[in-house]
């Protein structure tokens, strides 16, 4: 009797460990891993995430079926483990994606359509919005200002050390279908957005830019680019002399025949994160059995995105810069 209790604590605990969400830092690899683990959650997408300055907070977007409801979950680091993920404070009620960290971590950006102006509906269109951490928490959800936020959708923000935030937008200077614009700070103030050169911003589509600190380099999204390896890459762009340089890909380390996007970079640049759709699913099997079945649509590579990630030294040492 007594083995058999043991042997069913055990079963439980295992049980209760494989049904765990996770959070994975390892240290050094050479090839893009599956960063965020969410057994519960197994064919729904993680689209995108932002993980804090000081390494300790992190926030991502679950994504339901043909982007039904979006909602933003976030965990801490304590003592030493990353708490249970839960729905973020400002979240869970309208459609919420795509969140940034100030490079001081006390404001954090998000995309949203949640009603502005004292309407109860939410909007058909995102806007950009922030919060301010008091207090050890983030509070007063506030729509950026009519200076950035159209009648249109603006997404993917992120932000300069010097307060200078840029987005995608869908505009009538743009460049192309979507470009990459940016709003410097003065004085409190955000300026008019200026669609970024040609060095960035092309006839096609760009999306979901990810902002160095200093600006020294800007890693975004691309579709229709010659030579795309499909659906939509990331690629890099460096600045020099005020002028972004024409931007590289960031190859088949990162890179594949699905659409890839969300590129961030730790703030220690240590990792880089991106979301892919990465699909390794077979037209033909031989002796397909449930348990490989199940193995299949639920693996890693079963077309749902996915939040992927790098050492960023992998990346930077295989570009062909020039």
């Amino acid at each position: 009797m007594k083995t058999i209790l043991l042997l069913l604590v055990f079963t439980s605990t295992q049980l209760l460990a494989q049904k765990q969400a996770t959070v994975t830092f390892e240290k050094d690899f050479d090839t893009a891993q599956a960063f965020i683990h969410l057994p519960d959650f197994k064919n729904i997408n993680v689209r995108d995430m932002a993980i804090s300055p000081t390494n300790d907070e992190i926030f991502f977007t679950l994504d339901a079926p043909k982007n039904a409801f979006r909602t933003i979950l976030t965990s801490k680091l304590i003592n030493g483990k990353w708490s249970d993920f839960t729905i973020a404070s400002f979240s869970g009620k309208y459609h919420d994606i795509e969140p940034a960290f100030s490079p001081d971590g006390k404001q954090l950006f998000f995309a949203s359509k949640r009603p502005t102006n004292g309407e109860t509906s939410p909007k058909k269109d995102y806007d950009l919005w922030f919060l301010t951490k008091e207090n050890g928490k983030w509070q007063n959800p506030t729509r950026l200002p009519e200076t950035i936020n159209t009648d249109k959708n603006e997404y993917y923000p992120s932000i300069a050390s010097n307060g200078t935030i840029y987005f995608t937008a869908e505009r009538e200077d743009a460049k192309g279908k979507e470009d990459i614009y940016k709003s410097e700070l003065k004085n409190g103030s955000y300026q008019t957005p200026m669609s970024l050169g040609t060095g960035v911003n092309t006839k096609t589509y760009e999306y979901n830019a990810y902002i160095s600190p200093d600006e020294t380099f800007i890693i975004f999204g691309s579709y229709g680019r010659k030579g795309s390896l499909g659906r939509g890459d990331l690629y890099i762009s460096f600045r020099k002399n005020r002028t972004w340089a024409k931007a590289v890909s960031l190859g088949n380390l990162v890179n594949s025949d699905q659409i890839d996007y969300c590129p961030f970079v730790t703030f220690d640049k240590k990792y880089f994160f991106f979301t892919s759709e990465k699909n390794t699913i077979q037209q033909t099997y031989k002796n397909m059995s449930m348990k490989k079945l199940k193995e299949v649509m639920n693996g890693e590579g079963n077309g749902t995105s996915k939040i992927y990630y790098i050492p960023f030294d992998k990346i930077v040492k295989t570009l062909k810069l020039e």
